[in-house]
């Protein structure tokens, strides 16, 4: 699908350490095509279909096609995510090719395996912000129809677009970071293959042309950013796996969960007014419990030990504070 680009422009954005990023305009659909569908319809039927129509050609047909200006400052997140080293490395490496060059940015679509509560989707999330681009998410272990991702038929009751197609036409970008979260958990009892849409927008050239089966309108995905993450990938199909970027990630070691713990404490205690009846830093028994649990339990296991600590009238924080110290075990918290 051909693209239209016009003068660089700067995004106002939230990126950390960075600068303001660049961007092209790019057109992800052609109007022609959508006034065209929309011409088609026959008076009051396809009333929801009618909509997405008149909502393409409202919101028109160019997207921001964003690079950061420069190879951003990543220093931040190589302390954040200590056990994702490998990762950063390797989009550092893609960004430095076309930071300096008309070439649009190019992140090969990237395969996270390890463990839950590891920090994956928080990687994925805090990617999207570097980049300065947008997010979409779907998830696999919730997917009752492969539609989900390329949309449904309008001839089947309650049909909509799919995610890809949502993600595109309704956010401001051409390039969203879209993370398929828990690849590995669609199963195999299908009378379809739910991951089948995924075989052609992970390939460039036939991503440019991608259709969702909803509104039958070809969308350019070619510039979509793919995050997929996994706990295990022998129920991953090979043709998707040799179209991504495979890493390992493994649980930080214990000096790495210890820096992860004591980050998150000053962090909360910096965001809330009450912080300041805290000590500024946490003692080294409690930061010895806390790298006992996985990442993304952490936070949840602060806010619980502040509070009793709090009610405990102490201003520092101690083991016997935290969830499991009260038989009960945080199990949700900042990454997913």
């Amino acid at each position: 699908m051909p693209s239209t680009a016009t003068e660089l422009v700067t995004v106002p954005t939230g990126l950390p350490r960075s600068g303001l990023p660049i961007a092209h305009m790019r057109s992800v659909y052609r109007l022609g095509d959508v006034e065209r569908r929309l011409e088609k319809l026959p008076p009051k039927e396809h009333e929801s279909l009618r909509a997405t129509y008149e909502r393409m050609l409202e919101k028109g047909a160019e997207r921001f096609q964003v690079k950061p200006s420069g190879v951003p400052a990543m220093d931040h997140l190589y302390e954040q995510l200590p056990n994702f080293h490998d990762v950063l490395d390797d989009v550092k490496r893609q960004l430095a090719l076309c930071h300096d060059s008309r070439d649009a940015l190019e992140i090969t679509p990237m395969l996270l395996l390890g463990p839950p509560g590891v920090g994956k989707t928080h990687f994925a999330r805090e990617m999207a912000q570097l980049l300065g681009t947008g997010l979409g998410f779907l998830s696999m272990s919730s997917l009752t129809a492969g539609w989900v991702l390329s949309g449904a038929s309008s001839q089947w009751k309650g049909a909509r677009p799919g995610k890809v197609f949502e993600t595109l036409v309704d956010g401001q970008y051409a390039n969203p970071v879209m993370v398929v979260d828990e690849i590995d958990k669609t199963g195999g009892e299908h009378a379809y293959d739910p991951l089948g849409a995924l075989y052609g927008l992970l390939e460039h050239d036939t991503a440019g042309s991608f259709t969702d089966e909803f509104a039958e309108v070809a969308i350019d995905a070619s510039q979509v950013i793919w995050v997929a993450t996994a706990n295990d990938a022998r129920a991953i199909p090979e043709p998707i796996l040799n179209r991504m970027n495979v890493f390992e990630v493994q649980m930080p070691d214990a000096a790495a969960a210890r820096a992860i713990a004591a980050r998150l404490y000053r962090g909360i205690r910096a965001d809330h007014d009450w912080g300041s009846r805290f000590a500024p830093e946490p003692g080294d028994d409690v930061l010895d419990a806390m790298a006992e649990l996985a990442p993304r339990e952490m936070r949840r296991a602060w806010m619980t030990a502040f509070g009793n600590a709090k009610l405990a009238g102490r201003a520092a924080v101690e083991p016997r504070d935290l969830p499991e110290a009260h038989g009960r075990k945080a199990a949700i918290g900042f990454m997913q």
